[in-house]
């Protein structure tokens, strides 16, 4: 189809028919929050939803979480303007999560937690939980509002917004959509969003196929001319994020540090009743995230032929906004209004439930408020909620310099997710480690992770960047060095469980803290 036929069929903007499929998906959001939020007594019930959640209700929310607005607009932004080497980070997730269901889930279990953190306290004691949980503030709090940031920025190009007005009405909507139905809310809405990102990516790629002459075949010779569908890279080589060595490494050590150690994704694990519950959710996310990864990807790449076969269709001036553009442009009727329901579902499934909930379990509770009603530090997860949901809409604001928001978003992780998962591994894995030592071995490993970084960047130091290595290397460094200073500085020590008002006792084997079926 030319350029003229397209041209008179665009229509800028949105009409009725798509307000009527976005308020129609809204309103289905928030009768699953009301219908599944009533009634939280207290903050078992606002943090763990009573584990009365279904595995693959669990599995959805975890998948919707994993891929988020980046996916959505990222990975297709990335599949437009580069190939598809992103899908061999797949594999090295899926390993991170093989591990997690064997190791860290029947842990997390057995111990009874609602912030995983608790598991440090256990182990090393309070001042290596507080370590955790601060850390995870930081990485959780950086890396979703990179997210919010990609979720406002495709709203703001379809609707004709400012950025600050729309990340000021999504970031109100979550605070109170969280404040009021809790992790149930979260997780419910979240198998819901899962299958709407389906169905907009699906519904996305299928109108592309109508557009693109020649269908799959000149998609597939267009595509592969340019190199777009390349996916492996085998290149021997620490300087290219993208090799398979690095990307795989990066994938499995971020998929550890994601899934396992970062509260966020980890609290809808633990919604349900049991372990083995919890083990099939995790797992079966392996085969729920695959095609829905496949499909964004596919997108970016239709995006490519289409836009290659139609050269005089206007482009915009960042690639990052390809995705967005498409959509208010090109898209017809009905269909904008779907594939935008899905960017606003990303925008407010947001991390202010685990926020809140490691705050309160990990902080507020031990070091502030030790002794109060359920009633007072459920109010006091609503409080955080809001204050977190400030935090974040601040940090989102702050990401517009950022260029391409999916290598960005994992950067972030691979400086700080390396110091906990380093801890977390020496606590499953070893029986050594201290409480002054894990804190300091955490430091040590963000503080050098932050220099490997700023060394191998252009203009930083100097014109030319100092070191060649590609940041994907950083959270498989940083979990090693984390562990060796850890494992070092806890050499030796007596392992004592210094929990307030409990006396000190030896740190159980090693067998105790293990799986009892691996």
């Amino acid at each position: 189809m030319g350029e003229t036929a397209i041209a008179e069929k665009m229509v800028q903007g949105l009409g009725r028919l798509d307000f009527l499929v976005l308020g129609v998906g809204l309103v289905f959001l928030f009768l699953i929050a009301y219908l599944t939020g009533r009634r939280e007594r207290d903050t078992g019930d606002f943090f763990l939803g009573g584990r009365r959640v279904p595995a693959i209700v669990a599995c959805l929310s975890f998948v919707a979480t994993e891929v988020s607005a980046v996916t959505i607009l990222s990975v297709p932004a990335t599949g437009y303007a580069e190939n598809w080497e992103y899908l061999q980070f797949f594999i090295g997730s899926a390993a991170s999560k093989i591990l997690i269901a064997f190791l860290f889930l029947p842990v997390f279990f057995k111990l009874d937690c609602t912030s995983i953190y608790e598991f440090l306290r256990h182990r090393f004691g309070p001042a290596t939980q507080y370590a955790g949980s601060i850390f995870f503030f930081i990485t959780r709090l950086v890396g979703s509002g990179v997210r919010l940031y990609a979720a406002c920025l495709g709203v703001s190009v379809i609707l004709g917004w400012g950025l600050p007005q729309t990340l000021i009405l999504f970031t109100a909507v979550s605070i109170v959509f969280i404040a009021f139905g809790g992790i149930k809310a979260v997780v419910w809405t979240g198998a819901y969003e899962a299958v709407v990102f389906f169905l907009a990516g699906g519904l996305a790629a299928a109108f592309l196929l109508t557009q693109i002459s020649g269908g799959l075949s000149e998609v597939h010779r267009i595509a592969d001319q340019a190199q777009r569908l390349r996916i492996f890279d085998f290149t021997l080589s620490l300087n290219k994020s993208t090799a398979f060595w690095a990307g795989t490494a990066n994938a499995f050590f971020i998929g550890l540090a994601v899934f396992g150690t970062d509260q966020e994704l980890v609290q809808r694990l633990l919604t349900v009743k049991t372990r083995r519950s919890s083990q099939k959710a995790i797992l079966g996310t392996i085969l729920t995230a695959l095609p829905l990864l496949v499909l964004y990807l596919g997108l970016g790449t239709l995006l490519f032929v289409f836009y290659h076969q139609h050269p005089g269709l206007a482009l915009p001036e960042e690639t990052k906004k390809i995705v967005p553009h498409f959509v208010n442009q090109v898209l017809p009727m009905g269909l904008k209004g779907c594939f935008l329901t899905a960017i606003i579902l990303a925008s407010i499934d947001s991390p202010l439930s685990s926020l809140s909930s490691s705050f309160v379990t990990d902080i507020y509770r031990p070091l502030l408020k030790k002794s109060a009603s359920e009633v007072h530090y459920l109010w006091a997860s609503r409080l955080g909620v809001i204050g977190f949901g400030i935090i974040l809409a601040l940090i989102a604001l702050a990401c517009q310099p950022v260029d391409n928001i999916l290598w960005f978003a994992f950067q972030i992780v691979s400086i700080t997710g390396g110091s906990t998962l380093g801890i977390f591994l020496l606590g499953l894995l070893t029986r050594r480690g201290s409480n002054g030592g894990n804190v300091t071995a955490m430091i040590v490993g963000a503080g050098a992770m932050t220099i490997l970084l700023l060394l191998s960047k252009d203009g930083i130091f100097r014109e030319q960047k100092i070191i060649d290595l590609a940041w994907s290397w950083l959270i498989v460094f940083g979990t090693i060095l984390t562990f060796l200073v850890g494992l070092v500085l806890g050499w030796g020590t007596r392992q004592e469980r210094e929990i307030a008002n409990e006396p000190s006792t030896k740190s159980p084997p090693l067998k105790t803290w293990l799986p009892e079926d691996v």
